[in-house]
């Protein structure tokens, strides 16, 4: 008999319909009472899907005893609870992947986009108004200062994107990194104060949660614009709209929000915000690769054979 699994969300689809030719396969985000399909198929269910934004936490390994895999589309890191997986002899596995360039390639986008108002002007043109006025105009990048919070490798890949567009490269980071030559601060607020967009790519933990307060949207100034490709949770939301209704910010390029797929609809409303729904890593060739490796995963283990993919 085929073995029962449990799938936590949406996946991307070819790797969801390969899932359901080997498996019995349970879709948890579909149920209209999901408490009761964890009752009904808790008990049988061997192995689950899920991804680094979905995680899996401590109380659901409670409904499922049979349970021997968790396998995570994404790379996981911090969405599941490992120590506990660890101590119920679970195996823990992921699709390791490199999104940097993805994501950097984004961000770029993102930053072109709100500073030479494309989306806005693209609305302008459908809307009919050419003919009768002239649209607001856009913003060089050439000359301008980017400030990146968090040096990581995405961040990387924008400072050198944004290099050769001609802008300048400053970084907030937790430590000063001695193999660049950018420019480091210390201080937040000190790097908004200097940048002209200020692009979001640190890691969301509790130390960076709401680190985009709106002090560091003041510093940022009428005429910066915040870019945000990182987790929703790492800007204050509250404090983002306020800046953006009172001009005290010129525009904002979003990727990622506090409550997805929940976007206050006081950013849709606002033209000068560019709007996308987290699709930093979404590409054909990173969901062929993440689903391969999460198929190989499962193959592996039902065979008995070791996971190749495990996270410890």
């Amino acid at each position: 008999m085929k073995p029962e699994i449990l799938v936590l969300t949406r996946i991307y689809a070819p790797t969801l319909a390969a899932l359901e030719r080997e498996y019995i396969v349970h879709k948890l985000w579909m149920a209209a009472d999901r408490e009761g399909l964890l009752r009904e198929v808790g008990r049988n269910v061997r192995a689950v899907v899920t991804t680094s934004l979905t995680g899996f936490t401590p109380a659901q390994f409670e409904a499922l005893p049979k349970l021997e895999l968790i396998a995570c589309f994404g790379i996981g890191h911090g969405a599941i609870d490992l120590a506990g997986a660890q101590e119920r002899g679970i195996t823990v596995t992921n699709t390791p992947d490199s999104i940097a360039d993805s994501v950097a390639d984004l961000g770029l986008g993102l930053i072109i986009a709100v500073m030479r108002r494309i989306c806005e002007t693209d609305r302008f043109v459908r809307a009919g108004k050419w003919r009768a006025s002239l649209p607001l105009l856009g913003r060089d990048l050439a000359g301008k200062t980017c400030g990146i919070v968090g040096l990581g490798k995405i961040g990387r890949c924008i400072a050198k994107r944004v290099g050769a567009c001609g802008m300048l490269v400053c970084y907030y980071g937790p430590r000063e990194k001695h193999d660049i030559g950018y420019t480091y601060y210390s201080d937040v607020e000190a790097l908004a104060k200097r940048s002209d967009c200020l692009v979001v790519t640190c890691a969301s933990t509790a130390e960076t949660r709401n680190l985009i307060d709106g002090r560091v949207l003041e510093a940022l100034g009428a005429q910066g614009y915040l870019i945000n490709v990182a987790r929703g949770a790492i800007v204050d939301e509250g404090a983002l709209i306020s800046a953006l209704k009172n001009g005290h910010i010129a525009g904002a390029a979003l990727d990622v929000f506090w409550d997805e797929p929940n976007v206050p609809s006081e950013l849709i409303a606002m033209d000068h915000v560019v709007i996308v729904p987290h699709i930093g890593s979404s590409t054909l060739e990173i969901r062929e690769q993440r689903g391969a490796h999460l198929l190989a995963n499962l193959t592996a283990h039902f065979s008995g054979h070791p996971v190749p993919n495990s996270l410890r």
